[in-house]
């Protein structure tokens, strides 16, 4: 009966979490728009009660779970959190409410071991199950989030020497580099397009082109968008056609691009072997040899 309890509760703690997570946006935009229309309004300081329930409770706890997994892993921070959400395309998710749910499901983890190894084995099983769920809780959001950005990582990839083609037409066409990735925003989707976007609006507010450049080789981590974030800075600073270094950065992606499916294609034969020998061959066997063997049987 309690291991039902504790089932219900931690699923209705997953759903309230997926639904934060989903409204996150809409709650970001109406709170922007109720600072814009309160700005330079005076208003009374509210009391603890008169506060709403996130910022008298959630919002505490959450900052609490982070701070004790800041405590527990001293190797963590909060700009590192960063960038890697940054990396899994994440935006939305703050470091602190990152680490309050590694804290989460780690605990939950915790809770849900002891409470296996005490119904199945009793004794040392209690410690054991425990440390093992709530390690892998603990970690579990960090490989999510890796798997994530990793994926990322491989579409930027595939979609690069497309998006080079696109920039060099624009720019040779008239366009400057800033309307050439507006222009590259406007007809292309995906993780290279949101990099690109967030690059553009950097530019916008006021950045330097060569820091913005910079943050976006740092968010994707690609050797390929390093080399094209240094050749664009260095064709800046030294004054070079952009064109041509467009055209010549979106050949060199494209050939590694064929060489790295290449790779896979020769990596395949092998990868297929295990599988083969594990599952196939058995059964091609059985197959083979069972009549065999049934009429050998029948002779001895």
């Amino acid at each position: 009966m309690l291991l039902i309890f504790f089932a219900v509760l931690f699923l209705a703690a997953a759903a309230y979490l997926v639904g934060e997570a989903a409204t996150a946006p809409a709650r970001e935009r109406e709170g922007s728009v109720k600072r814009a229309a309160n700005y330079g309004k005076v208003r009374a300081a509210l009391g603890e009660r008169e506060q709403p329930f996130h910022d008298r409770v959630i919002g505490p706890a959450r900052d609490r779970l982070a701070r004790f997994v800041l405590r527990v892993h001293p190797k963590t921070t909060v700009d590192g959190v960063r960038s890697r959400l940054l990396a899994a395309g994440l935006r939305t998710v703050s470091p602190t409410g990152f680490l309050a749910a590694k804290a989460a499901v780690g605990i939950g983890g915790l809770v849900l071991g002891m409470l296996l190894g005490g119904a199945f084995s009793g004794g040392p099983g209690v410690l054991i199950f425990g440390i093992v769920l709530g390690g892998i809780g603990f970690l579990a959001p960090d490989f999510v989030v890796g798997l994530r950005a990793r994926k990322r990582r491989d579409q930027i990839r595939t979609q690069l020497p497309d998006a080079l083609d696109l920039l060099a037409v624009s720019v040779e066409a008239g366009l400057g580099f800033d309307g050439a990735i507006s222009k590259l925003i406007d007809h292309m989707d995906g993780a290279l397009s949101e990099e690109f976007s967030l690059t553009l609006n950097e530019i916008r507010i006021g950045e330097s082109r060569q820091d913005a450049l910079k943050k976006l080789s740092d968010r994707a981590d690609t050797p390929e968008i390093s080399g094209f974030t240094r050749a664009i800075i260095q064709a800046d600073q030294l004054g070079i056609s952009l064109g041509r270094i467009l055209r010549v950065q979106a050949t060199d992606t494209r050939q590694r691009r064929q060489a790295a499916a290449e790779e896979r294609a020769m990596k395949a034969p092998i990868k297929m072997l295990f599988p083969t020998v594990l599952f196939i061959f058995p059964a091609m066997f059985l197959v083979i040899l069972g009549p065999a063997f049934l009429n050998l049987s029948k002779i001895f």
